[in-house]
């Protein structure tokens, strides 16, 4: 299972879904691009600007050994582009689909409009939205 950085937030702060998220923790085949770290350490350093967490570093390294797989981003450019081209929608969340459709995988993501900008497309099934 590709989990993004919208899922993991939820497994470090308290938000909407976050009950939902907090049992895939538990899996042992989540798969990430190595994108995710630097997404998540973007996320952590915002919320501590506006004052929501407190030990962003402490948040950060717990989601250390939680993959299985991490895959470069070398590896998932190209389809990544394209599928940045083909929805319409930032490469950055497409290689996360990528990797989904490389691993022949599903990706759980709690970002809606990603969600919806796949929904009409061939691989509406491979994007699952949280909860």
């Amino acid at each position: 299972m590709i989990t993004d950085a919208s899922v993991a937030t939820k497994w470090l702060v308290d938000e909407a879904s976050s009950s939902a998220a907090l049992p895939l923790l538990e899996r042992d085949d989540l798969k990430v691009p190595d994108l995710f770290f630097a997404e998540m350490a973007n996320i952590m350093w915002r919320l501590a600007r506006t004052a929501r967490v407190g030990e962003p570093g402490a948040l950060l390294a717990r989601l250390e050994n939680v993959f299985s797989l991490v895959v470069t981003g070398e590896e998932l450019a190209q389809a990544a582009l394209e599928l940045a081209v083909t929805l319409n929608h930032p490469a950055y969340d497409c290689f996360y689909l990528a990797l989904a459709i490389a691993e022949d995988d599903v990706l759980i993501t709690a970002d809606r409009r990603f969600h919806a900008a796949c929904a009409g497309s061939a691989q509406a099934a491979r994007v699952q939205l949280l909860g």
